[in-house]
Formats: structure tokens, C-alpha cells, sequence
């Protein structure tokens, strides 16, 4: 005879909401998609608030950034477009982090929001991060892993989405 305590059964809350292990899953996702949010609109702000960032030339600016890592980035020819016209692409990653920051935060598209967040950080990584040894310093490789989650489940809590479903599936929209 086996000893031990059962795991395939869990005590549901006496009033019926479901199990801690149930609320767990369902809210599992929310601290991921706050920090996520919360990382890439302070990213953006920072960029578009940034006096220095968002020229051609100078120290600290996208332009120089881009330079630099041009040699040592996995695709060259990803940052030779980039350094066409470097003001235009800083402020149009800015604001593309701006906008992933509020879809992932708000719960608004957020699977889109997600795949957002996970090319930005791609494109970050194969440039910026791509020579950074051993490749676990690099922080935008874990970036683009942390989103995956996220384009794959969505936002099911405390987001527009899920108040928008809930709205269809009350007018009958949905099964």
C-alpha cells in the first residue's frame, strides 16, 4: 500500500469561485503582464524624454548606439537600414514600446501587444545584445521569452479584452 497525500484532488473555496490552485492559474499571468507593461512604457517614455537619444550623432544618441553595435550585431543589415534615418527609428521603436507597454498593461489586444513585445525585443536582441557573452547577461534574449506567455494565453483577467468578451458572451455573441 502507497503512503502519501493524494494530488490529483483540491479543495474548492466554500463559496463556490473556485480553488486556490484554479485562482492561481487564472491570475498567474497578471504580475508578468504588469512588469512587461510597466518595463517597456518606462522604456519608451525614457527614449521620447531622453534630450540626447533620439539624434543622428552625438553621446547617447540612437545613432551612435547604432554604430556601434553595427559589427557585432547578428544581421549588419538590420542596423545599416536603422541607420538610414536613426532619429526616425528611435522614435518609431519609442513609441512602439510605448504602445506594447499600454496594450500589455491594459489588457487591449494584448496577444498583438505581445507579438509586439516579442519583435521589438528580437530585433533588440540580434542587434544591440547579440555579442553579449555568455549570451544569459544579454537581457533582451529573456525579453523575448518572457512574452511568449503572453502571445500564447492573452490577457484573461483585469483587461479591456476580457471586459469585451464578457460584454459579447452577455448579449449572446458568444458561446
Amino acid at each position: 500500500m502507497a503512503h502519501g497525500m493524494r494530488t490529483d484532488t483540491h479543495t474548492s473555496y466554500v463559496n463556490g469561485r473556485g480553488s486556490w490552485r484554479d485562482n492561481a492559474q487564472r491570475f498567474a499571468l497578471l504580475p508578468l503582464r504588469i512588469f512587461l507593461g510597466v518595463t517597456f512604457i518606462y522604456a519608451g517614455l525614457d527614449k521620447l524624454t531622453n534630450s540626447a537619444f533620439l539624434h543622428a550623432t552625438g553621446s547617447g544618441s540612437i545613432g551612435e548606439q547604432m554604430r556601434g553595435v553595427r559589427d557585432i550585431s547578428a544581421i549588419p543589415a538590420m542596423v545599416d537600414l536603422a541607420l538610414k534615418n536613426p532619429a526616425g527609428f528611435g522614435y518609431a521603436i519609442a513609441f512602439g514600446e510605448l504602445a506594447v507597454g499600454i496594450g500589455t498593461l491594459i489588457g487591449l489586444l494584448a496577444r498583438l501587444a505581445a507579438v509586439g513585445g516579442m519583435l521589438i525585443s528580437l530585433s533588440l536582441w540580434l542587434t544591440v545584445s547579440w555579442a553579449t557573452e555568455p549570451y544569459y547577461l544579454g537581457n533582451d534574449l529573456a525579453y523575448l521569452m518572457a512574452w511568449l506567455p503572453l502571445v500564447l494565453a492573452g490577457a484573461s483577467v483585469f483587461s479591456v479584452d476580457a471586459m469585451l468578451v464578457a460584454r459579447r458572451r452577455a448579449r449572446g455573441g458568444l458561446s
